[in-house]
């Protein structure tokens, strides 16, 4: 509940305001104001102060402060959101913040005309906010560098356990065995496979893809990733397509799945599986 002044208090408006707009000029804050005159009362200071802007050293700085004054002159000269959208490259929303005190220009163009330039100021918006999500990833890609061989098997094991077949209590099955669509996955297991010291020979591999695609050309981009001959692979597993379903891996760059046995390697499983609990233990251990 608004407490009540005291009587009197406030019934010289005219001249308060008139001591609140010399103050104002002078280049005091609403709260130095407020102190000064003694208004306790937020909506008698808005009506004291309207129409008078804040002194410039008020304003806290903004790095679009630039993008907001040129959008402001060019809402003077009469463009429309769209023409400022497509002349700066900022969102239509940060426009009508800076620009909402200004008039209104008038329409001039039909409304064919509108979305077109429209769609132009979106096509800008999405070109940047494309630039921005690339630069972040090259970014982020060049800080990695090269990676050891440590590096390369701590971070294999995690692979591993995210995409490989497990072993389980109830069906042992300690062996590697791996299947992935990726050929980035697919390269990087290999690599991991390297630094375990695992031959080429020692693999077997089987494409796993839907029937209606072309499974020898699979076959034939697998082989050249994996660095063996097409003929060493298992016959392949074909899957069945259901006509109820809407598969959309359907374009060129489909290429199934790339299943790698590797034979022998039920201590490697084992290396591998111990691995990653000491990687579960070592990250919930906190440094002193």
């Amino acid at each position: 509940m608004r407490m009540a002044h005291a009587p009197g208090k406030y019934a010289d408006f005219e001249g308060l305001r008139e001591r609140a707009v010399a103050l104002r000029r002078a280049g005091l804050s609403r709260r130095q104001i407020r102190d000064r005159l003694h208004v306790d009362n937020n909506d008698l200071l808005n009506r004291l102060l309207e129409g008078e802007p804040p002194p410039a050293w008020t304003k806290r700085p903004n790095a679009k402060d630039d993008l907001r004054e040129k959008a402001r002159e060019l809402r003077l000269q009469g463009w429309t959101y769209d023409q400022i959208q497509v002349e700066l490259g900022c969102g239509k929303s940060s426009i009508s913040l800076w620009v909402r005190d200004l008039p209104k220009p008038e329409r001039q163009r039909s409304t064919e005309e509108a979305s077109a330039i429209a769609r132009r100021g979106w096509e800008v918006t999405l070109q940047r906010r494309e630039e921005e999500r690339q630069h972040t990833k090259t970014v982020a890609q060049q800080a990695v560098g090269d990676l050891t061989d440590r590096e390369v098997f701590l971070a294999g094991v995690v692979l591993y356990w995210a995409e490989g077949a497990k072993d389980k209590s109830y069906s042992r099955r300690e062996r590697l065995q791996f299947i992935n669509s990726d050929p980035n996955v697919i390269s990087f297991f290999l690599r991991w496979l390297d630094v375990l010291g695992v031959e080429r020979e020692r693999l077997r591999f089987r494409v796993s893809i839907h029937e209606s695609a072309n499974a020898q050309e699979a076959e034939e981009f697998w082989a050249g990733l994996a660095g063996v001959a097409p003929a060493t692979f298992q016959k392949a597993t074909l899957k069945r397509h259901n006509p109820k379903t809407s598969r959309k891996n359907t374009s060129e760059a489909y290429r199934g799945c790339l299943i790698v046995y590797v034979l022998k390697s039920a201590d490697l499983y084992r290396r591998m599986e111990g691995a990653w609990y000491g990687i579960v233990g070592g990250a919930a251990r906190r440094p002193d």
